[in-house]
């Protein structure tokens, strides 16, 4: 059976400083929750979103700094052995490698007539007589569709022409999510994923359970038993953490676990155990986008006071629905002692409506070009 390595060029032979060899390293990356407006969004004006790749996105951008790296095994020059190559375009292993090709295709879009979202700087927008072309980015994958099919072809065949690209149709699996869309919605699951780590931390064969978390449950920090390997604790915690990405109905149980990474015990690893036994009973729940619903926006919030044992605060939970279709959630642990059920209750709404202002900014970019 013949066995296929993929290998790249990968800079080495030097240590970068920052402030000499690059100024800084940040380059946006989309948040789940603007992939999850996007498709509902899609859904209810009837497009289909498509994806494509970039091979070898980060040789694609172009460095201002001054950068030199030693010859690579295998292609040392027998005549200028003691030489360096000095650097045009970025490489992997360096630093501002991302912050290069997002630079570079930054500019691209914006030369080709699109407009960059407001609060998103991953979003790019373009308006052609009454159509209109969305393009999410996230690092070297990129989500797009619109309202005309020309747009849509004319944009990948301009792509494939500047860059080496993977035209992958219609969008189907993306960061982990499997993605279906049909006429009267899409659906976005994690099915593959929940068989993947359930056969990871060998719970395939445990006995399901209707419920992610007893609803007496009081779990207490440091509080005695005995300890369980920490290393597979916080490798089962980071799995789930990961999971409610299109899971909401764990996002409380696994929260709260996620407090007591530092010094877990056995009530704690039971409570982990249970979560993956409850996806053994749910490994097909997902999201479900329906193609009629509206693009209202709406907003839940709610907390408990002084519910974490150890140091009395309280816990937020919100909610936030684009018509229909729930397209972004949290549950966490507030960041100082609140005083009263009020003030609980306020910290809550502030960070729910904090949520909200950013979606609907996200969301005035589409509606304000389409």
């Amino acid at each position: 059976m013949a066995v296929r390595n993929k290998a790249r060029l990968v800079a080495q032979g030097f240590c970068q400083k920052e402030g000499i060899d690059y100024e800084e390293t940040f380059a946006p990356v989309a948040r789940l929750e603007a992939i999850r407006i996007l498709l509902p969004f899609a859904a209810s004006k009837g497009f289909k979103p498509q994806q494509m790749d970039v091979k070898s996105a980060f040789l694609n951008g172009f460095i201002e700094e001054e950068v030199y790296m030693r010859q690579p095994p295998g292609f040392e020059s027998a005549r200028f052995s003691d030489w360096v190559y000095k650097l045009r375009k970025a490489l992997y292993g360096l630093k501002q490698a991302p912050k290069a090709w997002y630079a570079r295709l930054k500019s691209f879009l914006l030369k080709s007539g699109f407009v960059m979202g407001s609060v998103d700087k991953t979003l790019f927008l373009l308006s052609h007589g009454g159509d209109t072309l969305i393009v999410q980015i996230y690092v070297d994958d990129i989500i797009f569709g619109g309202s005309s099919h020309a747009l849509v072809s004319s944009f990948a065949e301009q792509m494939s022409k500047k860059f080496e690209m993977s035209l992958m149709g219609e969008l189907q699996f993306f960061l982990g999510l499997q993605i279906k869309q049909g006429l009267e919605g899409t659906f976005v699951h994690q099915a593959k994923y929940t068989r993947d780590i359930l056969k990871k931390f060998n719970m395939g064969d445990s006995k399901p359970m209707t419920t992610p978390m007893s609803t007496n449950t009081a779990l207490v920090a440091y509080e005695d038993g005995e300890a369980v390997d920490q290393k597979e604790f916080r490798g089962m915690i980071g799995s789930l953490l990961y999971l409610t990405a299109t899971r909401p109905d764990i996002q409380f149980a696994v929260c709260l676990c996620v407090r007591y990474q530092a010094s877990p015990r056995t009530s704690h690893y039971q409570a982990v155990k249970r979560i993956f036994r409850y996806l053994k009973f749910t490994p097909e729940l997902g999201l479900w986008y329906s193609s009629g619903s509206s693009l209202s926006l709406r907003g839940f919030s709610d907390a408990d006071h002084a519910g974490c044992r150890f140091d009395r605060k309280s816990t937020s939970g919100t909610c936030q629905l684009l018509g229909t279709s729930l397209v972004s959630w949290s549950s966490r642990k507030q960041a100082s002692v609140a005083l009263s059920t009020t003030e609980a209750e306020y910290v809550a709404a502030a960070s729910c409506c904090s949520q909200l202002f950013w979606m609907k900014a996200t969301l005035s970019d589409f509606i304000l070009r389409l």
